[in-house]
């Protein structure tokens, strides 16, 4: 019979896909010996059971959960409802990759109205008795009967502000029992049912709710958002409670073993006194920085400080750490791989290596080349932010990085105006799970309540969004939708610009600027460099982004676009002549003018890549992208060209065609009008003899032909390219190196890749086009409805985002292999946008593709991915 529950003691930290990470963990502390409550953990395989059949929560499964309450019962000497030593327990979930906050948790389970009573008497605290009681009625009541929790915060905080009781600790234990019995009335009034009594029932249903709390929405969105699999599932850790809620003495706090957003080798955290765990993180109070404890709690502080310790040189990376203290005795709730912001990441890396904890490698494996994005986040202008008018300066920097964006008070509103394109600022009295769908959207999250390590600032840091918390400073009202601050009252809609790195906050809009790179992003790079085997360019022909390219390391351009070069004003006359001309002469004449131009732009490319590997694509797009279509325009540009305005209105309609995509553009427009391709080249071989002769700069141009679909199309313009390349260097007298390839964006092209290879010197994959034509979709209309194709399971991912590996990426397979038997040492790279994302980088670099390019700003991301591509392959 398959095992479906594992006791603490027979568990270790590599069972996290059948215990999840929190039970794997828990295991492993037991393990080592330090303080964990004692339990057990339901597995992630009887989850997906339960939600696979039904939501059957069957006999065995039951039966064996009731076994290990047993055996826990005898292990503790604690019992549920014995009057004398009464055992509570803690229902949490735990996936196998962290989603804080995302599922559900219930603690204090076992109370009733009999055992609290009991409760208070072993205890000789009343208050203590009937605060676990009301915590339980709340996280029952939300989790098991979907009560909203709303339900019961307002009538608590009703409560106090009609007793002049500002935290719930000074709530006395008559106070108590009057909201737990107005707590019990909420269910009557909500559910239409009372809260079970029976502890065994609690239980049952619990665990039940935690396994269907897998599949709620914010748990959807957080794994989309994580890309964590859907079918997972959840583990269940039943533990006996300890108490941080039991008076002066007692406490509960998280801590990371280093700063999470700087990653500075120090002792990071917060602790409340007389709370339990979900204080916190919920950040209904603001706690203590956990450098307080050292003072309040000496000798907890000491222990604590050497746990933390051994578990990071256990598990060799940087430990987010739940603890609870009662009655000055310390447990350990939870550790895991902390959350971090990319700055920290990077800088905690380096630093493990250089302690001895970690390989240049595992540092390298540990980092997603998707922060690097967050990494070279933007910052306030110095100058715009001495003229701002400041809101707050008390804000605790929970994540780094600066925003502007318009004040929205709740997720759903912040949904609704960034689908109309405005950039908003999530602000909260404190955040919750269920605003997940908002601060993803959000440029940057502002909370009045809530420390270091509340729900706000956990999940800001996994996602790199700008956050500042706990800022007493400000009175948000999020019935009224406003904010009063010392100097002032901001509305809903009004801009603001948040400060992550200093917790400040501006009324208005600051001007941003990139941050600069740091050393331990460098030594990063450089360590990706070295285990790459892939090499990775940038798509560049501005010299503004060939120098952020170089700045990233770049090794060469992949991708030239000719075609952004004809549409400064004095090009595009000229352009749109070649085109309205009736005769060849007028066409040469034009071309003539744009070959000027043409060498100038290609010069300024190979002198500012300094000789590096340059792939320029020849014009791609159709003639009638270089003519408008609106009447207005053309009578003003048939009066620029003194050109009959019927005359140019017929030769438009002429040019326009129903499907531009699939019609007379790239190397069909060269078939047609072979000049084109012929002054292109023309212009880049003049380009390298004149850097030649007048800087020695030596440059091998990559000459690429765009959309072919036929042999017969790449050996005609090739030899009519090569014949006049080569007269121009016999008149010239300058010995020139260059190739001459395609872009294979066509399905048909992948199916022949063979023939092309004995024409075509290298090959670069398309992967745009590649995919719209395999998929038959329109990139630019496809918005419309992929998003339903991904919500609805038909698309497992965005294929221009993501490679389609059975589809577009079996077509590239086929390509490869049949080209390789022709040409093995051919030179294969990728030029679309999907070199740059990291999944499809593994995927290229499986098939043994040469290099990868992509936009200059994602080359690091892209290093980064290589190398972690080459490491794993090695293994």
């Amino acid at each position: 019979m398959t095992k479906n529950v594992y006791c603490f003691s027979e568990g270790n930290s590599e069972m996290k896909g059948l215990l999840g990470g929190k039970g794997a963990n828990l295991a492993e502390m037991t393990r080592l010996g330090l303080p964990v409550p004692d339990g057990f953990t339901i597995t992630t395989e009887a989850c997906m059971s339960y939600l696979n059949n039904n939501r059957d929560f069957t006999v065995e499964l039951q039966e064996e959960i009731q076994k290990n309450i047993k055996d826990l019962e005898h292990r503790s000497g604690k019992y549920l409802s014995d009057p004398q030593n009464m055992m509570l327990l803690s229902v949490r979930s735990g996936s196998k990759f962290s989603m804080p906050g995302m599922m559900d948790t219930v603690l204090n389970l076992g109370l009733n109205d009999e055992n609290v009573v009991y409760l208070a008497e072993v205890t000789q605290d009343e208050s203590f008795a009937y605060d676990c009681y009301r915590r339980l009625l709340q996280m029952f009541g939300d989790v098991v009967y979907g009560i909203d929790s709303s339900h019961f915060e307002n009538f608590l905080e009703f409560y106090k502000r009609k007793n002049r009781v500002k935290l719930d600790s000074e709530l006395t234990a008559s106070q108590l029992k009057e909201i737990v019995h107005e707590y019990k009335r909420i269910y009557l009034e909500i559910k239409k049912q009372a809260f079970p009594q029976n502890p065994q029932e609690q239980l049952l249903a619990a665990v039940e709710a935690v396994f269907s709390s897998w599949n709620n929405e914010r748990a959807n969105i957080y794994r989309k958002l994580h890309h964590i699999a859907d079918d997972l599932g959840t583990a269940v850790n039943i533990q006996l409670m300890v108490f941080g809620n039991s008076g002066e003495n007692s406490g509960t706090g998280v801590a990371f073993t280093r700063n999470p957003s700087t990653g500075e080798n120090k002792l990071f955290g917060e602790y409340l006194i007389n709370a339990q765990g979900e204080d916190v993180v919920a950040g209904i109070r603001t706690p203590s920085p956990i450098s307080e404890l050292k003072t309040s709690m000496p000798e907890i502080y000491d222990q604590f400080f050497e746990m933390s310790e051994i578990l990071e040189k256990h598990y060799r990376d940087m430990q987010d750490i739940e603890f609870t203290i009662e009655n000055k005795k310390l447990y350990l709730l939870q550790t895991r791989n902390g959350k971090r912001t990319a700055h920290a990441a990077f800088k905690i890396a380096v630093d493990l290596v250089s302690e001895g904890l970690n390989t240049k490698e595992e540092a390298i494996l540990s980092l997603d080349p998707h922060s690097v994005n967050q990494l070279l986040h933007p910052v306030f202008v110095a100058e715009g932010l001495k003229k701002a008018e400041l809101i707050s300066t008390v804000g605790l920097p929970a994540s780094p990085g600066s925003a502007t964006g318009r004040i929205c008070f709740d997720a759903a509103s912040a949904k609704e105006w960034t689908d109309r394109g405005e950039k908003v600022v999530l602000v909260r009295q404190e955040t919750s799970p269920e605003d997940i769908g908002g601060m993803i959207v959000s440029e940057a999250i502002v909370t009045s309540r809530g420390g270091m390590t509340s729900h706000a600032a956990v999940v800001a840091r996994g996602m790199g969004t700008c956050c500042v918390a706990g800022c007493s400073e400000l009175d948000i009202d999020e019935f009224l939708k406003i904010i009063k601050y010392p100097k002032g009252t901001l509305n809903e809609g009004d801009v603001i610009s948040v400060d992550g790195t200093s917790g400040d906050l501006y009324v208005g809009e600051v001007a941003l600027e990139l941050s600069e790179k740091n050393a331990d992003f460098e030594t990063i790079m450089s360590w990706a460099k070295e285990f790459s085997r892939l090499d990775v360019r940038m798509n560049a022909e501005t010299k503004a982004d060939i120098k952020t390219g170089m700045a990233f390391n770049a090794s060469g351009i992949g991708l030239v676009r000719t075609e952004h070069m004809f549409f400064a004003p004095e090009r595009l006359i000229e352009m749109r002549r070649f085109i309205l001309a009736d005769n060849q002469e007028i066409r040469n004449k034009s071309l003539q003018t744009i070959l000027a131009y043409q060498i100038e732009d290609f010069k300024t490319i190979f002198e500012t890549i300094a000789g590096q590997s340059t792939v320029i694509r020849l014009l791609d797009p159709p003639l009638h992208e270089f003519v408008p279509s609106k009447e207005s325009e053309l009578k003003k540009i048939a009066q620029e060209m003194n050109v009959d305005f019927m005359y140019l209105k017929q030769r438009v309609n002429e040019l326009h065609e129903i499907n531009p995509m699939l019609g007379h553009r790239g190397c069909r427009l060269a078939v047609t009008y072979p000049e084109l391709y012929i002054m292109q080249a023309e212009a880049i071989i003049r380009s390298v003899i004149s850097l030649k002769q007048e800087k020695n700069v030596d440059v091998a141009p990559e000459i690429m032909i765009p959309l072919v679909g036929m042999d017969g199309e790449l050996s005609l313009l090739k030899e009519k390219i090569e014949e006049h390349i080569k007269h121009i260097i016999e008149t010239e007298k300058c010995d020139v190196s260059f190739t001459i390839g395609t872009m294979i964006e066509l399905p048909r092209a992948c199916l022949i890749a063979d023939d092309l290879a004995k024409e075509a010197d290298f090959f670069s994959f398309g992967t745009n086009d590649l995919t719209q034509m395999t998929f038959g979709f329109s990139r630019d209309d496809a918005a419309k409805y992929i998003n339903q194709y991904l919500a609805e399971g038909i698309l497992p991912v965005d294929p221009f985002q993501t490679i389609d590996v059975s589809g577009v990426g079996e077509l590239i397979k086929i390509a490869v292999e049949k080209t390789r038997q022709v040409k093995p040492s051919m030179k294969i790279g990728v030029c679309g946008e999907l070199g740059g994302d990291p999944h499809s980088i593994e995927f290229f670099d499986q098939l043994g593709l040469d290099y990868v390019s992509c936009s200059p700003y994602r080359v690091p991301v892209a290093y980064l991915a290589a190398a972690q591509s080459g490491i794993r392959m090695k293994k």
